[in-house]
């Protein structure tokens, strides 16, 4: 091992476990959706105020921070990624905490959505600071396959969320009957342990990074067509994703699908966000400097054993057989070709991945059965590598302008905020299974993001040079 990676193999896996936090907690929202709507006799429309209002907090906090960067300086510049990462933990907690109140002494709705917001602005401090702090944990070359390995465990924290979240709000405490006391004691738990990891990151010592240009107060990240480009593909890809996600549990309910109940539906969502681990993994090693047959073989080995453990989770679980989920393994062999034909080059795969996601989503509106449930289910396959590779294209090359360009694609995640509403409100007025449309028109722009958009075009002084990546 070289002395770089054994100087940034503690921070990573420091930065790992963070991602698997944040994973778990903002899987748990497509837990709440359904629960909540029982709860409160909400429309789709209201019940997808809970993403609203979560996703809308990262525009309203990426905003401000926008804001502050021209006017006073970036300010992860001035206070440093650790501190970033700190009080993003601090405001997450006590986010957690006000779900007690919100379930015991008020049973309010708009509170609850009070401290998903609150939940969403801490989230997006942790967002701006640690995703370009993997970014720039080595070389530029490997900064994909770095981010990739970090969503994956933060996939990991989707895939167990849905399964152990609903056993407790469903199952465990849905003695509450119509009470939204079925929530209070899980939030908690989460707010003592995102406290627990502060103290563990506080006592941490981790690498500090500075340049040596100046820190200058202008909106200079814009000047670059892949950062442009790239923010619009982070509104689409968290949009989609999340409208799906937020949606599949009402999909899985429809008899023309499956007519499962909220609690057998939500065992499944572990496979869509459990693809989207898979995915990641495998995505981690494609984008690694490894040799081909080891590096295929690598992937194979990740794809078994992640594969093993999500169906080790539900079987033991929830009793999910393998008779019950076989039609995954399909998909997963359809991802693993999909990994070879993009040829471990982050836009090509990020493009193949787009248009096989479009593609899918197509067929589970035009279809019904098992074949509309798993190509709905299998698309967190494909889902995986996007954030990940649209993030570090979009912010190679900014340099300076690196935090800033952070703060406008966190910003971007409002896509999980508006779409998740609108598809909501197709849903009232047409079909759940016809609202799907959403999601489907936002896989165009990402089709045209990862094989055009995503270009880069270099400004130095008055002269430019177009870079067009391989």
């Amino acid at each position: 091992m070289t002395e770089e990676k054994k100087k940034y193999k503690y921070p990573l896996i420091v930065l790992t476990t963070l991602f698997f936090m944040w994973g778990f907690i903002t899987c748990m929202n497509d837990i709440l959706i359904p629960y909540l709507k029982g709860v409160f006799n909400l429309s789709y429309f209201q019940a997808n105020l809970v993403q609203f209002a979560f996703f809308g907090a990262y525009f309203i906090g990426s905003l401000i921070y926008f804001l502050v960067s021209l006017f006073v300086g970036d300010p992860i510049s001035k206070v440093g990624y650790k501190n970033g990462i700190l009080a993003g933990l601090v405001v997450s907690s006590v986010a957690c905490l006000l779900f007690y109140p919100a379930a015991t002494t008020f049973h309010s709705f708009g509170l609850f959505l009070g401290a998903l917001f609150l939940l969403g602005i801490g989230f997006t401090l942790l967002q701006i600071a640690a995703n370009p702090y993997v970014a720039i944990l080595g070389s530029s070359e490997t900064a994909s396959s770095r981010l990739n390995l970090s969503q994956a465990f933060n996939s990991l924290g989707t895939t167990i969320a849905p399964v152990i979240g609903g056993f407790f709000i469903f199952e465990y405490f849905a003695s509450a009957g119509t009470s939204p006391d079925a929530v209070k004691i899980p939030y908690l738990v989460l707010a003592g342990a995102l406290m627990i990891l502060f103290f563990f990151i506080f006592f941490s010592k981790l690498p500090k990074f500075t340049s040596d240009e100046a820190i200058e107060k202008n909106a200079g990240a814009l000047n670059f067509p892949n950062l442009s480009f790239g923010i619009f593909a982070i509104f689409f890809y968290v949009g989609a994703e999340v409208a799906i996600g937020s949606n599949l549990v009402s999909f899985l309910k429809l008899p023309s699908i499956a007519g499962l109940n909220e609690s057998e539906a939500s065992n499944y969502l572990a496979y869509y966000w459990g693809g989207a681990m898979i995915g990641r993994f495998m995505g981690a090693v494609s984008l690694s400097k490894l040799k081909v047959f080891r590096k295929y073989l690598t992937m194979l080995l990740f794809a078994v054993l992640t594969f093993l453990l999500i169906f080790s989770v539900t079987y033991y679980m929830k009793n999910l057989t393998i008779e019950k989920i076989w039609f995954f393994l399909i998909f997963i062999i359809l991802n693993y070709l999909f990994f070879i034909l993009g040829r471990s080059i982050p836009s090509r795969t990020l493009g193949l991945f787009a248009l096989v996601a479009f593609g899918l989503l197509l067929t589970s509106i035009l279809t019904s059965g098992e074949i509309s449930m798993w190509c709905m289910l299998s698309i967190g396959l494909f889902n995986s590598i996007m954030w990940s590779n649209i993030f570090t294209l979009a912010i190679d090359g900014l340099g300076k302008y690196t935090s800033q360009g952070s703060s406008l694609l966190v910003m971007m995640i409002l896509g999980g905020a508006l779409l998740p509403p609108l598809q909501g409100l197709l849903a009232d007025k047409t079909n759940v299974q016809f609202a799907f449309i959403i999601p489907l028109i936002a896989y165009l722009y990402l089709i045209f993001y990862g094989f055009k958009g995503y270009k880069k075009k270099l400004v130095s002084g008055k002269r430019s040079v177009v870079n067009f990546m391989q």
